[in-house]
């Protein structure tokens, strides 16, 4: 990891580097992910399987895309119950949490006979795309599924890619089960995206995809954004740790090491105004690297995205949080809730020593999709709102638009909009003529 000396300039030159891991900044892979995304469009299922083979190494048809109920509970079996019961208690979890999240329609009658409202509805049919591989995380498939449950979705798809046998992550396929998916696809990459955006013969089209995937995945959402809604262009995972003297090095150390297993593109940071607690977080890192299974991976991010930065004080180290806008904060200082409340810019906010990062990943409720690369400053983590949509209710009396039908007029002729200022007016005209 860099360490340096926390400065405006220093500071600066972090977010430049960060901002190279967006998905912004792939425009190599961009033709590639057009020819992909067109040519399913125009010729649908043919294209798909004809990607599945050459991507996936793997013969799906029209007959076997579908996963069968028992290709399903194959999946359920061969798990060990103790990590069903697990994903399930994850589960009620993120329903709990979720469930708080949902809004009423509402309507607002006044005394001069005008009706104001909002309708709130689900989408028709929603898209998960769940990635394949040593990528597949049925956390994911469970931080996907059940807010658009909650928010009262009627129709559920997926898809993740097959292995060379046309089999699915068992994992997955139980996450799927237990959130609630209702149709589950073997389809996976940019092809896959592109299918759920405009159909195809086996693949109905949704309204909107949400879902991790790779840097293919990730430009696929980008292209078909505005046939469908997407949650977001996600980058590469990130953690920043804001910590004083009172810190435990050694948990430090170790949730710096959780995100930058994920991705050699992840970024690790720490901000600290104890350069004693920079030092042992240094020496258990170095402890830590080779005892784990993605030890190479680890290394790559650290060298490339790891950084620990020393602050003067604790409001210069918030301020640098706020402009990084990390994806996951934790907050280990003396009052993590009083610093909390400084803070403006973040995906999710873990504060004290015991709230570590994982615990949001798998369990506690909250959702793990959450923006990356700076983003927090204006998106939030994924919740039921994404999976709904308002439309404005307005009904006015005669006397109600009576009382207004001047103002209105004059707003459209300033605007030079003399159709708009018809419309009120011949409402009058006729009601005049009508006396």
């Amino acid at each position: 990891m860099k360490k340096i000396k926390l400065t405006e300039e220093t500071k600066q030159g972090l977010l430049h580097e960060l901002l190279k891991r967006s998905p912004e900044s792939y425009g190599s892979y961009e033709s590639i992910v057009k020819e992909i995304t067109e040519r399913v469009r125009r010729e649908g299922d043919a294209a798909l399987f004809s990607y599945t083979k050459e991507f996936d190494h793997c013969e799906i048809g029209a007959s076997d895309i579908l996963v069968t109920a028992e290709e399903m509970q194959e999946a359920v079996d061969s798990l060990e119950t103790d990590f069903v019961e697990v994903m399930e208690e994850a589960a009620a979890n993120i329903r709990m949490f979720h469930q708080k999240q949902l809004r009423n329609s509402w309507i607002d009658t006044k005394e001069d006979g005008s009706i104001l409202g909002q309708r709130i509805l689900p989408i028709a049919r929603a898209g998960v795309y769940v990635p394949g591989g040593r990528a597949a995380y049925p956390s994911s498939v469970l931080m996907n599924v059940i807010p658009a449950k909650v928010a009262g979705v009627p129709d559920i798809i997926m898809t993740t890619p097959p292995d060379r046998e046309g089999k699915i992550s068992a994992a997955t396929l139980a996450a799927a089960r237990i959130a609630g998916v209702d149709r589950i696809y073997k389809a996976g990459g940019a092809q896959a995206i592109a299918a759920m955006a405009f159909g195809t013969q086996s693949i109905p089209r949704v309204d909107k995809i949400t879902g991790p995937g790779n840097i293919f995945v990730a430009l696929a959402k980008r292209a078909v954004y505005g046939h469908v809604s997407i949650d977001s262009v996600a980058g590469p995972s990130e953690i920043l740790v804001l910590a004083d003297e009172t810190a435990n090095p050694r948990y430090v150390a170790a949730d710096l090491l959780s995100q930058a297993e994920h991705d050699e593109l992840a970024s690790a940071i720490l901000i600290t105004t104890s350069p004693r607690l920079a030092e042992q977080v240094e020496e258990e890192i170095g402890s830590l690297l080779t005892t784990f299974s993605r030890s190479e991976i680890i290394e790559k991010s650290l060298e490339r995205y790891g950084y620990i930065l020393l602050a003067d004080n604790l409001s210069q180290a918030v301020d640098a949080a706020n402009e990084i806008a990390s994806e996951h904060l934790e907050i280990l200082t003396a009052n993590p809730f009083e610093v909390m409340t400084k803070i403006k810019n973040a995906g999710a906010i873990f504060l004290g020593e015991h709230s570590c990062e994982p615990l949001g990943d798998y369990f506690a409720g909250p959702n793990h999709i959450l923006p990356t690369n700076g983003t927090a400053r204006f998106f939030s983590p994924l919740g039921v709102d994404d999976f709904m949509k308002k439309s404005s209710i307005i009904c006015y009396s005669q006397a109600a638009l009576e009382a207004v039908h001047g103002k209105i007029e004059l707003f459209a002729r300033k605007e030079g909009l003399t159709a708009h200022e018809n419309a009120i007016r011949v409402r009058f005209d006729a009601w005049r003529a009508a006396k």
